[in-house]
């Protein structure tokens, strides 16, 4: 088959969903498939509306060969009117990619009604979605209905080699001393590093560690908000700000702590939490999205509403003071991480899904 995949940037941009488009993209070309970027330029939300008045770029789409277009729902702000014009040009169905609906992200409700009529619009322009979990699936048919075909793939946490067996698992756990915390990811307000700051300062008898992994420079203002934070905290020395890291530093982290802790407000999946679960972490993560389908409360982490920082602080206190438990549930994550599908099983699954779309389109 021969493809286009539109991505705002560049394909090897640090984050979940590029994560997964990179996955899909290698695996595609690895069954012989022909896969072609088209990278628009970062700008701004307002400037990305700009782009579905853009007669080169319609002009682009509408003369390529492809036998599907796959497009990032990322991207919906440049494409919910460009896609009415394409799809009247073209013979290719057109399929979206969705992570995560940019209107059930934290911010207020007006700015996600305005959201909401655009990501409406857009994702009633396809022809099917690839969906990274079942969660994600609830959320679009939530807002357009299921008049189109789509596939749930998960991601994968296999793409990090995190070799580590069980009794490494309980010695880490067991071996007492204070409860080392891991935070990995973006350092933007919605992955809650704030709540779990806030969490932290309210237990000054616990001893407890806490490392946060992630670009400085994703959200400046942020970084500066948590530094501020952090200073206001009783033991401000017990918190490493690590900065951003490579997957080798990110498995070395992974496999020296204890519990991951990431309260996000919203996932559409969560991919890191996978990452924790190969290393044996239990994770603490929002019940609002895809987490769920992964980390099961009570067994291998806590699933927690999004800004409750009185539960936050209540499973830290649980896991410091009960060592035991922890072993349980440090095991149970690991468990639960075997059994998941790889990235190839998951990319087969989308690619099986897209030679149907295919075939079905041009009947």
């Amino acid at each position: 088959m021969k493809l286009g995949l539109v991505i705002y940037g560049s394909l090897e941009t640090l984050s979940g969903g590029y994560l997964y488009d990179r996955k899909l993209v290698e695996y595609l070309r690895e069954q012989g498939d022909a896969v072609e970027i088209i990278s628009l330029p970062w700008r701004s939300y307002r400037r990305h509306l700009e782009d579905n008045f853009d007669r080169a770029l319609l002009t682009r789409l509408a003369s390529a060969d492809y036998d599907l277009l796959l497009q990032d729902e990322l991207n919906h702000p440049s494409l919910f009117l460009l896609n009415r014009r394409l799809r009247k040009q073209v013979r290719y169905p057109l399929i979206a990619i969705v992570h995560h609906l940019r209107c059930r992200e934290q911010r207020p409700a007006w700015q996600n009604r305005f959201y909401r009529v655009l990501e409406r619009q857009y994702l009633a322009s396809v022809d099917g979605f690839i969906f990274n979990s079942a969660a994600t699936r609830t959320s679009v048919e939530a807002l357009v209905g299921v008049n189109q075909p789509g596939v749930i793939a998960s991601p994968a946490g296999d793409h990090l080699t995190i070799a580590i067996g069980d009794s490494a698992i309980r010695r880490r756990a067991g071996e007492g001393g204070p409860l080392k915390l891991l935070f990995l990811g973006n350092l933007i307000p919605r992955k809650g590093v704030h709540d779990l700051l806030t969490a932290l300062a309210r237990m000054p008898e616990v001893d407890w560690r806490l490392t946060i992994a992630g670009s400085l420079e994703t959200d400046p203002a942020y970084a500066a908000a948590l530094r501020r934070q952090i200073g206001q905290i009783a033991v401000p020395e017990r918190i490493t700000l690590a900065g951003r890291v490579s997957d080798t530093q990110a498995v070395a982290l992974l496999r020296s702590h204890d519990v991951f802790a990431m309260p996000s407000y919203h996932e559409g999946f969560g991919i890191v939490y996978l990452e924790a679960m190969a290393s044996g972490l239990p994770v603490i993560a929002s019940a609002d999205g895809g987490a769920g389908e992964v980390v099961q409360d009570g067994v291998n982490g806590f699933l927690i509403k999004p800004g409750d920082t009185v539960a936050i602080a209540g499973h830290i206190v649980r896991l410091a003071g009960d060592r035991e438990l922890l072993v349980r549930m440090s095991l149970a994550a690991r468990e639960r991480y075997l059994a998941h599908p790889t990235w190839e099983e998951s990319m087969s699954r989308v690619r099986t899904a897209l030679v149907k779309w295919h075939a079905d389109f041009r009947r």
